[in-house]
């Protein structure tokens, strides 16, 4: 991560730069006019070829799969993301998040806490109830291995695109690494397929929603749908599956991390949540609840503005294209450097400085300054879904704790993972607001 930062620095009056591995090239993009150019030539809608090596851990979902191939699969999957469908997980959302916050309790007391396992776990039950409209109380669950499958699997996926004599699937395989990642890849796999077999033996004998689980999973309004096939939605759920959490832990853990440095933005937090709910910390967060918290809302993108979950993304070229003047041949991989792109001066004044306001009403971010989900017709298709969670489980949090991060952004290295990941755990202080003893 430090030597593409370095590289971006030193090119960041081009726009672009390329770093070529092995005999392919990637073309790097750090300004917001250049990603406009790139995300809106409809020529440059596939994914790079890289994403084909990650298929086994996320399946060949809208994400990971070719442009034509995902473009039915995305008519058929927006209208599950609709306001009111996304309304109606809110109290599985809030729910949830109130266990994650009895479970924080006992931290409480401890001098520190690796924030990232709870809230995975959390993330997973959430995943786990709007998509298949099962219950797995994977926080009470000790041995489920879903967190820690993914994150093993990630680091040697990153690991495998800078070493070339992996490439070659069948050499990769027979490596102590390659057999790591299928092992961790199977754990994964057997999660999901268990979900999805419960959901359909459920949905083909016709049962009913529960008055506690009001809301359709995801999984039965693509059943009801009869766009997909039984296949394509299980693919389709698999990548929901793995994305979803893996995106909202790295959101929450990024999040509390920031608001943990600065107890000035804490403050002003705590102060618009006391004024919307006041003393009672047992009422569910409802819909309207989230449309008063607006300052929350600004922490939080510009938490995603210094640390985007995706730090970057790519496209194929499969013709030579020219962008900014420069003729990207055909075969190379453009490369969206979210991280980077976050960080240009003259959009962001002062850009390692963490300001909310930057993201306030009265101030307007040009569109593609800021891509955290990305632009355009591959981009994340359960945005909405990933903000309003993430949105209520910090809110949950700090209705109830204050936080404070014991490592400065400086003692923290960060690591080129498909999401973005400190080489060390984040430690966390959290205290009760209720407890005024320490």
């Amino acid at each position: 991560m430090e030597l593409l930062r370095k590289r971006a620095e030193i090119f960041q009056n081009d726009k672009i730069f390329c770093i070529w591995a092995a005999y392919i090239p990637f073309v790097f993009f750090v300004r917001a006019d250049v990603v406009k150019e790139l995300l809106k030539n409809s020529k440059l809608n596939d994914k790079s070829w890289v994403y084909e090596w990650i298929q086994p851990l996320m399946g060949e979902g809208h994400i990971t799969s070719s442009f034509e191939k995902s473009k039915p699969r995305r008519k058929a999957l927006v209208p599950c993301f609709h306001s009111d469908i996304l309304r109606s997980f809110v109290p599985v959302f809030s729910n949830e998040a109130q266990k994650l916050v009895n479970y924080l309790q006992k931290e409480a007391k401890n001098d520190f806490t690796d924030i990232v396992e709870p809230v995975s776990l959390c993330a997973v039950d959430i995943t786990c109830e709007t998509l298949f409209g099962v219950t797995i109380n994977a926080l009470e669950n000790e041995d489920l291995k879903s967190p820690e499958s993914f994150s093993r699997a990630s680091k040697i996926y990153m690991s495998k695109i800078i070493s070339p004599w992996h490439w070659i699937e069948m050499i990769f395989r027979n490596t102590d690494a390659g057999k790591e990642f299928h092992y961790h890849c199977d754990e994964l796999q057997k999660l999901t397929r268990k979900m999805v077999e419960e959901k359909k033996k459920r949905y083909l004998r016709g049962e009913k929603e529960t008055q506690v689980r009001k809301c359709k999973a995801l999984m039965e309004l693509l059943l009801d749908g009869k766009e997909l096939s039984e296949e394509e939605i299980e693919e389709e759920v698999n990548t929901f599956a793995l994305a979803g959490h893996i995106n909202t832990t790295a959101t929450v853990r990024w999040a509390l991390y920031l608001i943990g440095l600065y107890p000035d933005v804490q403050a002003k937090v705590h102060e618009e949540i006391d004024y919307v709910f006041g003393k009672d910390l047992q009422r569910p967060i409802s819909d309207e609840d989230l449309s008063q918290l607006q300052y929350l809302d600004c922490v939080l993108k510009e938490s995603s503005r210094l640390y985007p979950s995706v730090s970057l993304f790519a496209r194929q070229v499969n013709e030579d294209t020219k962008i900014n003047g420069y003729t990207i041949p055909k075969g190379a991989s453009c490369v969206v450097y979210t991280y980077y792109l976050h960080r240009d001066p003259e959009i962001y004044p002062d850009p390692e400085r963490f300001d909310p306001d930057r993201f306030s009403r009265e101030n307007r971010i040009p569109e593609y300054a800021f891509v955290p989900f990305s632009v355009g017709p591959r981009n994340c298709i359960g945005f909405k879904y990933a903000e309003i969670e993430s949105k209520i489980i910090v809110a949950q949090i700090l209705r109830n704790f204050t936080v404070s991060s014991l490592d400065e952004r400086d003692q923290i290295k960060l690591m080129l993972t498909p999401t973005l990941n400190p080489h060390i755990p984040v430690r966390i202080r959290i205290r009760s607001r209720l407890d005024r003893s320490y």
